[in-house]
Parts: structure tokens; sequence; C-alpha cells
């Protein structure tokens, strides 16, 4: 045996010639039998200086180890063969993964020849200078990462032997395609991700270890917290055992392993596996939705194919023609002679994720969002076959808010390939704390979503990053107090544009207030600016018409001031509880829009739109504003030559409108197309509904500056506002 070479991890010690002889005499056995599980160490005859004891805890880790349990399928698969074949040898013997290597003097990344049987893994594969010096790993895709460390060593092995492009090159070899994806193949068979593929779970859609449907984002890489980011931060490198202590730090009530499945992070707020659960760990969600995939499974398969399917961990190939279509897999099922042979494209890709799911045990804790998408995509694509489909509408794909990955939000940049500098504040993961450290931003690398560390300082106990005041476009300063959490919040949450650099852009066009200027462009206040809406005339986040006066910041009842008074903080979903116990009638969020309106006793309500009911929810008079604005620009427009219509999805929002017809139609809006025959005062008419549009909450948080800036924006543009009635200006409010 060649000789070996144990690198110690911490101190980077290399020790040679005692461990050798120790590892030779136990582990590497040529006999087909099985070699005895390794004895504890008990000494390696020659002193190492002082370093005995710490190599005795290591070896002794290892010894009870999945990497040397000697009676593991996983070493003795091949007894009967004789050796262990070069397509499994790389990680099912030591001598094969370090011929992968290359540590051998061979061509790296290549087994060249069977491995002998009775090897276990031991601290050669992963201790010898070929190993040491991997640093990135080509998954089954054919997709490789690189930078990614020590954790190299492991994931060469823990990565699948399976992928979307080998499930896809199956489906073409049968000569199967889109248009027959619900066809039965018999050149179809199962295809098996293999065991414990977790770096293939923890880089998701960049290595496409799961079926990824077309046309659907899937989860990349799943960054945890910082330290936690590696293999071995998670997982004792020769116990494999995870860290549970090092779990505990952050997720209360963890004690032991069986405690980690009913861990979920507080950003994961959305009910995966609709059972009106979302307090259950994330663990849990995902059973949830393999309860479902497996129902959508077996329909399909009994409606489709005409074949029931069942399935079972246990046995290979796993899925077995259910020939008493009981939904289980029974003993005389269970044989190979029996295995399920009624594919269609569809009914493989789903199954492949299935076993996907279940053969990563970890992939709750390794990538969760990237299994919750798989099976959820499956069962869809099942459901579009079946005439009773597996009922999906309370269950739910994607996260909420800031940690839902594949909005717009945080997708927009993937074309790019990068966020830049005027972006990643907000929309990097890391832009926070690099914009409050520094006070500007740089460019930066496309996120999956935010993480708590954008908000939370990992190193110092979680505590929220403290910011004393914050900074508006239009470069008014406020704050909720010195120190307050909330001022996070409006750190983003305040938009982009201002009355300031509206007004900048008139001044640069030097026209009057109603005369057409090619130098003038729409603005855009950006999305759900509440901060700026709150604080009303104090930042000027709404164009503000010059000559009139605007409410400062809202103040609401005393209980509820501050973003995190109102909304739940990671989520960012209304507290309708709260809201209920001052608004009779509110049970859902829907009913806040629907039902609120303020009242105040000893005043008479106001009637702001002039349509005689007084009891209509204040986002209805909001409504009639908006309405009467849009109306009054379109006629302003086509007064000054060229019609105009708006788009909310659509950028630049605003539209020439080609065939007057009031509309964007989906041939004018595009950015060939945008408007661009403004005046000063459609400018800021324009803008202020783009605004109240922008802030759908705005009834809520300030709204009667709204209705001052839509009555002024309707004024502005000639619009009849003789039934309307602008709000009264109050006093700057004082908390």
């Amino acid at each position: 045996m060649r000789k070996s070479q144990l690198l110690v991890t911490v101190g980077v010690l290399l020790v040679i010639a005692g461990m050798s002889l120790l590892l030779q005499s136990q582990v590497v056995a040529q006999e087909a039998t099985p070699a005895p599980t390794p004895e504890p160490y008990t000494g390696f005859g020659a002193p190492l200086e002082g370093d005995a004891p710490y190599l005795a805890a290591i070896y002794n880790a290892w010894a009870g180890s999945g990497h040397a349990d000697t009676e593991a399928e996983a070493f003795n698969h091949w007894n009967s063969e004789g050796a262990v074949p070069e397509s499994c040898a790389r990680c099912h013997s030591t001598p094969g993964y370090i011929d992968f290597v290359g540590g051998d003097g061979s061509t790296p990344f290549k087994v060249d020849a069977p491995a002998p049987l009775g090897t276990v893994l031991t601290c050669d594969g992963c201790h010898n200078s070929a190993a040491s010096q991997l640093t990135s790993v080509t998954f089954p895709s054919g997709a490789t990462i690189e930078n990614v460390g020590r954790s190299a060593r492991c994931m060469q092995c823990h990565q699948g032997r399976a992928s979307t492009d080998s499930v896809n090159a199956a489906i073409e070899k049968a000569g199967l395609t889109s248009d027959n994806d619900n066809t039965v193949s018999t050149d179809l068979g199962f295809i098996n991700i293999h065991y414990f593929a977790a770096a293939a779970t923890l880089y998701g859609g960049e290595a496409r270890g799961g079926y990824q449907f077309e046309g659907k984002f899937y989860q990349g890489r799943n960054m945890h917290a910082e330290g936690l980011n590696t293999c071995a931060d998670c997982h004792n490198p020769h116990t494999l055992e995870v860290k549970v202590d090092v779990c505990a730090d952050c997720h209360e009530d963890v004690q032991s392993v069986e405690d980690l499945p009913y861990i979920r992070m507080n950003g994961s707020g959305a009910d995966y596996d609709g059972d009106g659960d979302t307090l259950e760990g994330i663990s849990e969600e995902i059973q949830g939705l393999q309860e479902l995939a497996m129902e959508a499974l077996q329909s399909y398969a009994r409606e489709v194919s005409g074949t029931p399917i069942a399935y079972s961990a246990e046995s290979y190939p796993y899925f077995f023609v259910d020939t008493n279509d009981n939904g289980e897999v029974d003993e005389d099922e269970a044989t190979s002679a029996n295995g399920y042979k009624a594919f269609t494209p569809t009914l493989l890709k789903a199954a492949y994720n299935y076993q996907v799911s279940v053969k990563d045990p970890g992939g709750f804790a390794h990538n969760p969002k990237y299994i919750i998408e798989l099976l959820y995509d499956s069962i869809d694509a099942l459901n579009t076959q079946m005439t009773e489909p597996v009922d999906l509408s309370t269950a739910s794909r994607d996260d909420i808010g800031h940690f839902a990955v594949t909005t717009e939000p945080f997708r927009h940049w993937d074309a790019e390939g990068e966020v830049p500098a005027g972006c990643t504040r907000c929309h990097t993961p890391g832009g926070l704390p690099f914009y409050i450290e520094n006070g500007v931003n740089i460019k930066g690398p496309v996120p999956q979503s935010l993480a708590c560390s954008t908000c939370h300082e990992v190193e110092n106990d979680f505590e929220v990053y403290k910011v004393d005041q914050v900074t508006f476009p239009s470069g008014a300063k406020v704050s909720f107090g010195e120190g307050d959490e909330n001022n996070l919040c409006i750190t983003c949450h305040q938009g982009r544009e201002s009355t300031v650099s509206v007004n900048n852009a008139i001044k640069g066009a030097g026209v009057g207030p109603d005369e057409v200027s090619p130098k003038l462009a729409f603005r855009n206040v950006h999305y759900f600016a509440a901060g700026a809406t709150l604080f009303g005339t104090e930042v000027k986040g709404a164009y503000e018409f010059d000559g009139n006066e605007y409410n400062g910041r809202n103040m609401h009842v005393e209980e509820a001031q501050v973003c995190t008074d109102c909304h739940v903080t990671h989520t960012g979903a209304v507290k309708v509880d709260e809201c209920a116990d001052c608004h009779d009638g509110v049970e859902t969020q829907e009913d806040l829009r629907a039902m609120i309106r303020n009242e105040q006793e000893d005043v008479d309500p106001i009637d702001y739109d002039g349509d005689g009911d007084t009891a209509e929810p204040i986002a209805a008079e909001i409504q009639s504003f908006q309405e009467a604005l849009l109306a009054a620009m379109q006629a302003y427009a086509t007064d000054k030559g060229t019609s105009i219509a708006y788009s909310p999805a659509a950028y630049p929002y605003f539209f020439i409108d080609t065939n007057g017809n009031g509309v964007a139609d989906a041939d004018e809006a595009n950015n060939d197309n945008r408007y661009v025959s403004w005046t000063p005062n459609l400018l800021g008419a324009a803008y202020n509904y783009q605004y109240s549009n922008k802030d759908p909450g705005a009834f809520a948080h300030n709204p009667d500056y709204i209705l001052q800036v839509l009555y002024d924006s309707i004024k502005a543009v000639g619009g009849d506002v003789a039934s309307f009635t602008r709000p009264p200006v109050v006093p700057p409010a004082t908390s």
C-alpha cells in the first residue's frame, strides 16, 4: 500500500509513518469479506512529540463514523463481483478516491481502475497532497463551482450521480419531446440521484441536481449564517455528526439532533404545504409536500400512465408496479422484475424529484427552498393532466417579502450578472450593512434574497444594526428615535426620488409649467416607499406643487406608530389581529382596504370624492382621486398633442397611446414607445399617480397626504376638482 499521509486539519501538521502502519493493518484488506470494525486507538508506537492524544481523538472519532463502517452496504455492495467498479470506486473506497483526485500520480478527476474490496474511507482519502489542493467541484450536470475551499473534498462524492441534464438526455434518447411529455415509453426507466447528495442540494439551481422544469427559477446556493457555510462548519469532519451545539447558538430549543427538523427560519413565513400551519418545522413542510407529491404521482400513474405506482425508499429500483393498487409496496411487489416501466417524461421528472427529496435527509437544512420548489413544480406538472388535480390552492412555492427569491426585486439583474451600486443597498443581502458602515454602496453579485445578516449582526448575538437617523432622497433626515430598529426599515423603504429631484429636472429643462420639453423624462419614485409616505412633507417623497401646504408624519394610535407595530418583522405581513382591536369587522388583510376608515369623535366625516358616501373606506376615496387624475392627465396630454397611457407592470409605465383608447396595449407598452412629450405639470402629476400606486399601503401610512398630492395633481393638469375636498393641513405631529 502507498504511504499514508495525515494532514491535521487545525494545525496543518503532516504526520507520516506510524499512521501508515496502523491503517495498513486495520483498514485496508484485500479479502472479499469485510474487515472488522477498527479498534480504538491504543498508541502509534513511537512518540509524536505530544501530538498523539490529539491524533488519537481524530482516529477514534473517525472509527465510529459512517466512513469507517465496514458492515455498511456502501462498502460491501460489490463483494460478489470481486472489486469496486470504476464508476463507483471514487466514493466507495479509499484507493478509488485517491485515484480520482490524482493522489496516486494518475490523471486527476478520473478513476483508472477498479478498486479492491474491503476498503472503507480512511484518512488517506482526504489527507493527501492532491486532495488538499482541491478547490472546485464539477457536478453530474457539468456545472463547475469554483472556490469552495476544503469542502471540495466532501463534494466530490456528496453530489449525486444524476441531474436535470441526465433526465433530459434519457427523455431525448427515448425519442420524446415536450409535445409528448405525457406519453408512456418503455424506453424510460427510473433515474436515481443516488444518496446523500448534500452538495447538489446546497447549490440548488446552480448544480441542477434536482429536475428543474423549464421556465422556472430555482434557488441557487443556500447561504446560511456567516461562519456556517462550509461542510465542516456544520458537521464534524471525522464523526460526520451535526454540530448541534452550534445550531443551538441561534435556534432556541435545539438540544439534540432530533430537534433539528423542527427548526424554521423567521423569514420562512409561507405555508408551503398548505396545511394552515406556518409555525411547524421546515422539514415538516417538506414532508407535507412529499405526501402531496406521492398523491399526485399515484393519481397521475393511475389515470395517465394506466399503471398504478408505489414507492419504497429501501428497495431498488424504488418505484414499483402497485399490482393491488393499495398505494404501498408489498413484499411480493418489491422486486426488480416488478420495477415500474410505464413512465412518461412528466412522471419520470416528478418521480426523480421525489427521490431527490428523500435521499438527502438533511435537505431541510442544506437548501429547503430548493427542495420545496422541486416538489411543488412536480405536483403542478402532474396536475395539468389529471381530472382531479391535487389541491395546491393553499400551498406555496415561494417565500414572501424579503426572502422571495423568485421575484423581480432579486431577479432583475440575472441577465447582467451583477447588481449596480445604486441598487445593492436594498436588493442584496450585504448591501445594507455595507451602506451603514460606509455611507455608500458598490456593485455586487446577483442575490438569492436578503438574509438574516442583512439586518442582524451575526457576530454580536444577532443584534439589529443600529441607525440613529435616515437620510431620504430629498436630503431630509428623520428618525423614529435614536437606535430604533425601525430606522432600518425606512433606510430602504423610502423611494429613490422626491420633490427635490423632480424640481431639479424641471429646472434643467428651463420651460414653463405647461410647455413640452424633450429634456424631461418620467421619474419613478420606485416601490413600497412606505417611509416617505408616513413622514409626508417632512421628507417630500411625493411631488409637492409650489404654493401648497402638506401634512407631515402620520401619527396613528399610540400602539401603532412604527413599522414593526403594524407589520410582522420578517415577513412584512400586516398584524391584522391588532388592527381588529380598533376596526370592527376586520378579519383578513383584504379587509383592511375594503373596510377601514379613520373617524374622529366630534368631527363630521369628510366626503373627499363627493360621491355622497362618507362611510366608504379611505382606500376607495383615494381610488376615486386616482381615477380622476388619470383621466385628467390623458385629456391634458391629448390637448398638448400626444395621448398618454399607463401600465403599472411595464417600465417606464407611461407610453404613447397610439390608438387613443386610453389603455397601454401590448404593442404600445415597450420602451421604444415610452412617453416623451412631458410638461412640468404633467410630469409632477404622473409622478404622483405612480407614487400612489406603488405604495399600496398608502391608505394606512398617510392617507391625507396622498389625497392632498393627488388633489393638487388633478388641478395642475386642468382636471375638475369641484366635487372633491382636499384634506385639511394639520400641525406637525409629535411622537
